[in-house]
């Protein structure tokens, strides 16, 4: 399983992210949309979370009450019809601090609130770049019953490409980051806060020092041998 780091309409419409060329009308709508995120400044993208899924009668305060047990929150946008004012199902969630936001991000995704399981991400339309939102053709994940499923998100990754054939097809080779279900946002922390990535010779160090503890632990633990006992 692999994620997508750029938002590419033609790839996030493929199961494996090796298509080429657009094989639905929303894809091609997608390829020639014109989208401007939103310059919003009194949030920040990198400790906000995006939640789907959600029960047209879910609140805003109901989101408070789930999403204020990870942290402190700045403020929860649910979004709705403009004309109707009923619920679009999904919210922005912004936490005060950024630790809070990723405690969320790991432990909210899959619960279920007013009887609906959600789905938890990040907010991707302005930080990713090349984001097409759904409406536009583009987004994440969607229901098989379209016929517009999008892939290379944390609900819908990229499987592995299927046939010899179609590896051969990739262009890049998928790197180990990539296999986070949050990369995109992995190139965006500074150094020093990013995970520990070890070669393999540093683990093959740990191993044969494993062995030799554990070695040393059932020669503490042997019985003597009758050698030893006729010495005695």
């Amino acid at each position: 399983m692999w994620y997508a780091k750029i938002y590419d309409p033609i790839k996030v419409g493929s199961i494996d992210g090796t298509d080429t060329e657009p094989h639905d009308a929303a894809v091609v709508r997608a390829l020639n949309a014109e989208y401007k995120p939103p310059r919003i400044k009194e949030t920040d993208p990198l400790k906000t979370l995006f939640v789907g899924r959600l029960d047209p009668d879910t609140t805003e305060d109901t989101l408070k009450r789930v999403f204020g047990e990870y942290g402190a929150l700045q403020c929860v946008r649910l979004m709705c019809n403009f004309v109707t004012g009923v619920s679009n199902g999904y919210a922005f969630v912004t936490y005060e601090r950024s630790a809070a936001a990723e405690d969320a991000y790991r432990r909210a995704n899959g619960m279920y609130v007013d009887g609906r399981r959600i789905l938890v991400d990040y907010e991707r339309s302005r930080v990713m770049k090349g984001w097409v939102p759904r409406r536009l053709g583009g987004g994440f994940s969607g229901k098989k019953e379209s016929g517009q499923l999008r892939f290379g998100a944390r609900d819908r990754a990229f499987r592995d490409p299927i046939n010899h054939a179609r590896r051969e097809q990739q262009s890049v080779e998928i790197p180990p980051e990539q296999r986070r279900d949050d990369n995109w946002r992995y190139d965006m922390l500074p150094r020093s806060h990013r995970p520990r990535e070890h070669s393999p010779h540093h683990h093959r160090r740990e191993r044969d020092s494993y062995k030799r503890v554990r070695s040393r632990s059932r020669d503490r633990h042997r019985s003597p041998s009758p050698y030893h006992k006729r010495r005695r």
